[in-house]
């Protein structure tokens, strides 16, 4: 489930030869996971655009979604409505469990702004509650230093929500900065 402005990317068959031809024991799961939601093309698992100079920008996976109290909410949707507020320039929205609702959206946030993170981070709580509505149920958006990366940008989502959850977790080889992980224990210890 994408953001419904995000669109699905889709590859035209036929692929280059040797490229995903199926799935080892189970060639009916890669037929109904990747030919069938468009005929005549190879579902890619994921949502983006195109620019105006040709380049594919992934946004999220289509199927990064979490299930708060029964409905489903893309990730992608409400890390593009955080992002509408000026001083944040990036973000990331992960699923933490929650006694009542099995699962809540929590969002840490880089801010640019001057007046602090907890004023941003109710802004953000109250942008995301007016544009995607009461159901999304975020209840939290903390600003940190830094999101956790990889060297090729990626966002570290599994990290984020395993600290949030108290789960063991493991910092993998290829991060920018391993202090950014040490930075979002010590914030997220102190939401408790």
């Amino acid at each position: 489930m994408c953001s419904p402005r995000i669109p699905s990317i889709a590859i035209k068959l036929p692929l280059p030869p040797g490229f995903m031809t199926t799935l080892y024991n189970n060639h009916e799961r890669f037929k109904s996971a990747y030919l069938e939601e468009f005929p005549g093309f190879y579902a890619a698992g994921d949502a983006g655009f195109k620019d105006s100079d040709g380049y594919i920008h992934i946004m999220e996976r289509t199927d990064d979604a979490i299930n708060v109290a029964g409905h489903r909410l893309s990730t992608g949707l409400l890390e593009e409505t955080v992002l509408l507020h000026p001083d944040v320039p990036e973000c990331a929205v992960v699923g933490v469990r929650d006694e009542l609702k099995g699962v809540v959206p929590l969002c840490l946030f880089v801010s640019t702004g001057a007046e602090g993170d907890e004023k941003v981070g109710r802004e953000v709580v109250d942008i995301v509650r007016e544009k995607v509505g009461a159901v999304a149920a975020m209840r939290e958006a903390i600003g940190v230093s830094a999101l956790p990366k990889t060297r090729s940008g990626k966002i570290l989502r599994a990290i984020i929500r395993k600290i949030a959850d108290g789960d063991e977790y493991k910092v993998p080889g290829t991060i920018e900065d391993a202090s950014v992980v040490e930075d979002i224990v010590r914030v997220l210890r102190k939401r408790g």
